[in-house]
């Protein structure tokens, strides 16, 4: 009998959009994106569907971590609301402090350095690496589409924010034993509102408590309207090398619908300056499977949008998320409902079109050439330690400095100003623990892996489990057998990935390769309980 499969895997809720179409749901645990942001149940995107974590896992370590687990998923859409830029708190761009983060970076490297002398020094051990998420909350106003974990204020007491967040990257980096950060995120809500003198300040405490090298991937995201060229040059100053930009459609009509405050024009505009400040590593999204939409015009978009992109461009399918304004006006029926089959077919062409302009699709949602696929998601996808900072970020680290052994999931305190008063009670806000157990994580490995390209090597495999392989969980397994026979899955000497037609129904084959997982597990090891 041949299993019935989906035509897209990413017709789901979330993004990490972070809604949808799967032939069953998949643990919100597994997806952890870009951005912590987008991990809470209670917290929400609007989305299009990276992770995590967190980013946009995206993400994982959002409040968007992450897009890809703990309530976002990667596959789904950073909700980015709109902003002018503004000097909240009144902070003023870095001026002097410009790159300072990479002085610092030199002399705490010079100092363990000089206390290191004398013995031998291998690669940082992965148990010391992680992915840095900063979770920005604030918007200037919430989209239509959009129920991540956002607060429109009257007023930001930015120095407050800016010191707290230096108070947890420090606490979270001293108790997770991390030495080397190869990543940072700056996610929300809306960062390219804040002060660039905000970004100086987290990465400049991050060089200064482990090692930062000056070339790691620092990403920054931004809406249209929020970060004129001039912006963009203070961030870049402040230590920012890599812009994600919610740019979500390029027909003006289609933004009025989702509450976006910037025009088609505005949208360009600012990728032609991004471009200039940051060339080969702009991302931009966008979006599809919006009420009305139709294919033929959604991919005359897309082609536009090759003549003016750069190296990287996310797919992500809307969500309609219950309590937005979006949601409320398809179910009073003054919007029609998103077809799940005009999105699939979207999704099918809009990955066609990308392959043929020579984009890798490196993810299910994420297209890049030239090498600019995005460093920090990769790590939410490889099931890399990330720690999540600010209100409702997401991470996923052995805690060691506690004393701990295991992986744990961590969930920071939603609202800021609560968050605040934890972090200066108790140097984070962290609300809530949750430990991995061993097959909790390998489920993890398993349907994080099998989003991106490459899937999951052997050796890969072995670093989370050295005993049970590949070959010894699927092999022999009937369903497994037909989804290699179809072609949709491959496992060889390799290890096990999806091949480019599985990529867009790995959903559908997720439920029977996650039950395949636990079978092989429990025969490995028998519950201690009786009859459990």
């Amino acid at each position: 009998m041949k299993l019935k499969l989906k035509k897209f895997s990413d017709l789901r809720k979330r993004k990490d959009g972070r809604a949808a179409a799967v032939s069953a749901p998949v643990p919100s645990r597994w997806r952890c994106g870009p951005e912590p942001s987008r991990r809470r149940s209670d917290a929400g995107r609007g989305h299009a569907a990276p992770f995590l974590p967190p980013g946009r896992p995206t993400r994982p370590g959002s409040a968007h971590t992450g897009r890809f687990a703990l309530g976002s998923s990667p596959s789904r859409v950073l909700a980015r609301a709109p902003g002018r830029p503004t000097t909240a708190g009144g902070t003023a761009f870095p001026g002097v402090r410009a790159r300072g983060w990479v002085k610092a970076a030199k002399m705490a490297q010079k100092r363990r350095l000089a206390e290191d002398a004398g013995g031998p020094r291998g690669p940082t051990p992965g148990s010391q690496r992680a992915a840095l998420y900063v979770h920005w909350p604030y918007c200037e106003k919430r989209c239509s589409y959009c129920n991540f974990n956002k607060y429109i204020p009257r007023g930001v007491d930015e120095a407050a924010m800016r010191r707290c967040l230096v108070t947890e990257a420090q606490t979270l980096l001293q108790l997770s034993g991390v030495r080397r950060v190869e990543s940072v995120f700056f996610g929300g809500g809306t960062p390219s509102l804040a002060s660039p003198h905000t970004v100086a300040a987290v990465l400049e405490a991050v060089a200064q408590a482990t090692h930062l090298p000056a070339d790691s991937e620092v990403t920054l995201e931004a809406n249209p309207t929020s970060a004129p060229s001039s912006r963009l040059a203070a961030f870049r100053a402040a230590g920012v090398n890599r812009l994600s930009i919610g740019l979500q459609s390029l027909d003006d009509t289609e933004l009025q619908l989702l509450g976006r405050t910037h025009s088609a024009s505005d949208a360009l505009q600012m990728l032609a300056e991004a471009r200039r400040h940051f060339p080969g590593r702009v991302s931009v999204d966008l979006m599809l499977g919006l009420p009305a939409q139709h294919v033929g015009p959604w991919l005359g978009q897309l082609q536009k949008l090759l003549h003016h992109c750069d190296d990287h461009v996310s797919l992500y399918q809307l969500s309609l998320e219950r309590g937005t304004a979006l949601f409320t006006q398809v179910q009073q029926g003054s919007l029609p409902a998103p077809d799940p089959e005009l999105a699939a077919e979207m999704y099918q062409e809009g990955r066609a079109v990308l392959r043929e302009a020579g984009f890798r699709q490196y993810e299910v949602s994420n297209f890049a050439r030239n090498g600019a696929l995005s460093t920090h998601n990769w790590t939410y996808w490889q099931c890399g330690q990330y720690l999540g900072v600010g209100p409702g970020a997401h991470g996923r680290f052995i805690p060691q400095g506690a004393g701990g052994h295991t992986r744990e999931a961590r969930i920071q305190t939603l609202e800021p100003d609560n968050w605040m008063k934890e972090v200066m009670l108790f140097g984070h806000g962290t609300r809530k623990r949750i430990p991995l157990g061993e097959l909790a994580l390998l489920e993890e490995v398993l349907a994080m892996g099998l989003r991106t390209d490459v899937g999951i090597t052997h050796q890969h495999w072995q670093r989370f489990e050295p005993q049970l392989t590949l070959w010894d969980v699927f092999v022999a397994d009937k369903e497994v057998q037909e989804l290699l026979e179809q072609g949709l899955l491959l496992l060889d000497h390799r290890g096990l990935r999806c091949s480019w037609e599985g990529l867009a129904v790995l959903d559908s084959m997720l439920p029977t390769l996650l039950s395949r997982l636990q079978e092989a597990w429990q025969q490995r090891t028998p519950s201690p309980v009786p009859g459990g």
